[in-house]
């Protein structure tokens, strides 16, 4: 493992190499990608505001920082560590007098780029505001800080029988803040939906320093839904502060089910025709042969390791209704070619069905060193054809491509497993990953389901929507930040795409810094 020295010094090279407009850390190479401002002196403000301790500048531990979830990475020039409302107002202010881009960030688990300093700029990390601020079951709401980790919500009051709907597979990590951003899903969208659902009120910090409320702590609020306006926003409209958010009860019971199919079709239609019974389950997760191949070692689910696909199908509600949802559930899988369906004998062994699913992104480092998602959307009646399209894609570009989703909404997530140290690759990866989502859009889809745009998928607005439509757009952004200092170059349209910033790209200089093996 290397030393603090030599990290120090790998990390000078890479800010170096950024600031001189060499094709640095993640290839941000182009000046005209950086904004210049007074970085010295905007460091000695900031350090009035937080103190030393929370603004970091030092190269090995902006080194830390440097990328997200997705295959991007790019420096930021400081690294700050509010704990307030008051002091993300404080630092934003600041700021703004220096010309100083500002890129919030919660846990880092962002998969299209969306927390990547793309300009350079000072990124602040909400991981310190962390706290649950105020529970009221009676009302079944909460208020909770930005950094706060997903799953920790639910563990606060699941002993008095509520819970928190929205439960993306990286739970235990992602943080509230960064599903509001990205308006995240999970594996229970299928019958609770998305972040947008379950939030009914935001303190946030604007562009320039101000403290709004938007929303109520009750359903509904009069007025412009500014709530809704700013949950998928990516943080390019302002940093939300504080999240009130919907609670739910437990229900009486759930059942738990695993259906083991031949072909990834055969899965895929099963999960239209479910779905056309006029059954909803709570869940309806999907993962392939190739997922499987990596995921069962490592958490013994009991997925035969020689099948193509399996279904994760989940009720809950009156156990009394239970018997009969079942019987359409075996009679559909049947109808495909089910090899077998069974059901989950107790909590331990439907946790083991869940860590196949929750745990399959992590264990496809077993398969490859790196993998890009996509995060497309399909028609459930198109899924058999597309699952099928997306792997020839993928065999057009010598790559494996591991399929892991929310079958029920058609949220796909095809995992691109590559080696980022071979020449060429990412560039590859990428252009598969655009065909995809290109197909999806064919398809009848959208681009994304849950994970945003960020810089990944910025540019492929343009193939959605007509120029008037991405105008309005913008001038929404342009009112909230006129001076596009607030996570620019995400979400809309702009010089900074994909294709544009991994152009930039060199290897040969990733590789001899160390920064990518």
């Amino acid at each position: 493992m290397a030393d603090v020295a030599d990290l120090a010094d790998r990390a000078d090279k890479a800010h170096s190499a950024h600031i001189a407009g060499r094709a640095g850390a993640a290839g941000a190479a182009d000046p005209a990608f950086r904004v210049p401002f007074d970085r010295a002196g905007l460091q000695r403000e900031l350090q009035a505001v937080l103190g030393p301790e929370r603004v970091r500048s030092y190269p090995e531990d902006l080194i830390a920082y440097e990328n997200d979830g997705s295959v991007f990475r790019a420096l930021p020039d400081l690294v700050v560590f509010p704990t307030s409302t008051e002091e993300v107002a404080s630092v934003v202010r600041v700021c703004r007098r220096y010309g100083a881009p500002v890129i919030p960030r919660g846990a880092g688990t962002g998969l299209a780029g969306g927390t990547i300093p793309v300009t350079g700029g000072v990124l602040l990390v909400t991981a310190k505001m962390n706290r649950i601020l105020h529970v009221d079951l009676e009302s079944r709401i909460a208020v909770v800080q930005p950094g706060l980790v997903n799953i920790d919500l639910t563990r606060a009051v699941m002993g008095q029988g509520y819970f928190y709907a929205p439960d993306p597979s990286s739970q235990l990590a992602c943080s509230i803040g960064g599903n509001v951003a990205n308006n995240s899903g999970g594996v229970h969208t299928l019958s609770y939906g998305v972040t947008t659902n379950h939030v009914l009120g935001l303190t946030a910090v604007l562009p320039d320093g101000e403290v709004v409320r938007l929303g109520a702590a009750a359903p509904d609020a009069p007025g412009l839904d500014l709530v809704g306006l700013f949950v998928g926003s990516e943080g390019t409209l302002g940093i939300v502060t504080e999240v009130v958010v919907r609670l739910m009860r437990r229900r009486e019971a759930v059942r738990t089910f695993l259906a083991v199919f031949e072909s990834v079709r055969a899965a895929g239609q099963t999960v239209s025709d479910i779905i056309a019974s006029g059954l909803v389950p709570q869940a309806l997760e999907m993962i392939d042969d190739v997922t499987i191949q990596a995921v069962e070692p490592a958490v013994g689910a009991g997925i035969p390791m020689d099948c193509g696909a399996a279904l994760l199908i989940e009720l809950e509600g009156l156990a009394d209704g239970f018997d009969a949802q079942e019987a359409v559930i075996r009679r559909v899988c049947a109808a495909n070619g089910a090899r077998w369906v069974r059901v989950a004998e107790d909590p331990a062994d439907r946790d083991r069905l869940w860590a196949a699913r929750k745990g399959a992104f992590g264990a496809l480092g077993r398969l490859a060193p790196n993998y890009l998602v996509q995060d497309a959307v399909v028609p459930r009646s198109r899924l058999p054809e597309v699952l099928d399209e997306i792997r020839a894609i993928a065999a057009r570009y010598g790559l494996q491509v591991a399929n892991v989703f929310h079958a029920g909404d058609g949220n796909l997530h095809p995992n691109l497993l590559f080696d980022v140290r071979k020449p060429g690759e990412i560039q590859r990866v990428l252009a598969a990953g655009e065909e995809i989502v290109r197909l999806c859009i064919d398809a009848g889809g959208t681009i994304s389901g849950e994970h945003g745009l960020g810089i990944e998928k910025n540019a492929y607005l343009e193939w959605l929507f007509s120029p008037e439509t991405l105008d309005v757009m913008k001038a929404v952004k342009t009112a909230f930040d006129p001076e596009r200092l607030m996570n620019p170059e995400k979400l809309l349209p702009s010089p900074v795409s994909c294709s544009e910033f991994t152009a930039k790209m060199a290897p040969e200089v990733l590789a001899e810094m160390g920064l990518w093996v």
